[in-house]
C-alpha cells in the first residue's frame, strides 16, 4: 500500500471508539503517526493505540477534554512533545443528546456547545499557530443539519456553527495552504448510534438513503483519508455529505 501520508503527524480527537478509532487506524495505515485524544476511555484509547501498533503503525494515546480551552492547549503542547510537528487535525470529538425543546435543560445546552463548538473553535486555533505548511483541518458535521428532525435542535445548532467556522476560516489559513473542510456523516453503525434503538427503528434509519443500509465507519474513513492527502489541495471551506444519499 501506498503511504502518502508517510511523515505526517495526525492528531484525532475522540479517537478511543467508533468513527474516531477507525480514522486514526486508517490514518495510521496510510504512514501518518497517530495521537488519539480521549476524554474519559483510557482503557479504549489503549486498545485503539494497541490496534494501529498491531498493523505496523506508529500511536500514542493523549488524554484531554477539549471541552476546555486550557486541555486543548496542553494536547498540542504534548502532541508536539511527542513528535515535533502536526500536519493533520481531526475534530472528530463531540456528543449528541436528543430531547424535545421543552426538556432540554441549560446544562444539556451548555455541555453540547463546550465540546462540539468551543472544543473544536480553540482546537483549529491551536491548529493555526502550530500546524506545518500545507496541513489538512477535518471537522464533523452531521447530515441532520439537512433534514428536519425532532429533538436533534440542540446538536444540529452545534454542527451549524461547525460548518460556518468552516467556511470562514478556509481564506484565513489558506496563505499557509492549510485546507479546512467538513465531512457531515449520515446515519453510521456505531455503539453510539445504535444505543436505545429498536432493531425497527434501525431498519426505518437505514432505508432513508440510496442505498438501504447504515453507513460503516470506513465508509467515513475513507472520506477523511481524502481530505487529509496530497489530493485535497484544492478542496477547502466545504461540507462533504458522506451519508449514501440521505439528504
Amino acid at each position: 500500500m501506498e503511504k502518502k501520508l508517510a511523515g505526517k503527524v495526525a492528531l484525532v480527537t475522540g479517537a478511543s471508539r467508533g468513527i474516531g478509532r477507525k480514522i486514526a487506524e486508517d490514518l495510521a495505515l496510510h504512514g501518518a503517526k497517530v495521537v488519539v485524544n480521549y476524554a474519559s476511555s483510557p482503557a479504549k484509547a489503549e486498545e485503539a493505540v494497541a490496534a494501529i501498533r498491531r498493523q505496523g503503525g506508529e500511536a500514542i494515546g493523549i488524554q484531554a477534554d477539549v471541552s476546555r480551552v486550557a486541555e486543548v492547549e496542553r494536547l498540542f503542547k504534548e502532541t508536539l512533545e511527542a513528535y515535533g510537528r502536526i500536519d493533520i487535525l481531526v475534530n472528530n470529538a463531540g456528543i449528541m443528546i436528543t430531547k424535545p425543546i421543552a426538556s432540554v435543560t441549560e446544562e444539556d445546552f451548555d455541555r453540547h456547545f463546550a465540546i462540539n463548538v468551543k472544543g473544536t473553535y480553540f482546537a483549529i486555533q491551536q491548529a493555526a499557530q502550530h500546524m506545518n505548511e500545507n496541513g489538512r483541518i477535518i471537522n464533523f458535521s452531521t447530515s441532520v443539519a439537512g433534514q428536519m428532525f425532532p429533538t436533534y435542535s440542540v446538536y444540529a445548532g452545534t454542527k451549524g456553527a461547525v460548518e460556518q467556522f468552516t467556511r470562514q476560516l478556509a481564506k484565513e489559513l489558506g496563505p499557509k495552504g492549510i485546507t479546512i473542510n467538513a465531512v457531515a456523516p449520515g446515519p453510521v453503525n456505531t455503539e453510539l448510534f445504535n444505543v436505545g434503538k429498536t432493531e425497527e427503528q434501525i431498519k426505518s434509519i437505514a432505508s432513508m438513503n440510496a442505498f438501504g443500509r447504515l453507513g460503516e465507519p470506513e465508509d467515513i474513513s475513507q472520506v477523511v483519508l481524502f481530505l487529509a492527502g496530497p489530493e485535497s489541495q484544492w478542496v477547502t471551506g466545504q461540507t462533504l455529505r458522506a451519508n449514501g444519499g440521505y439528504v
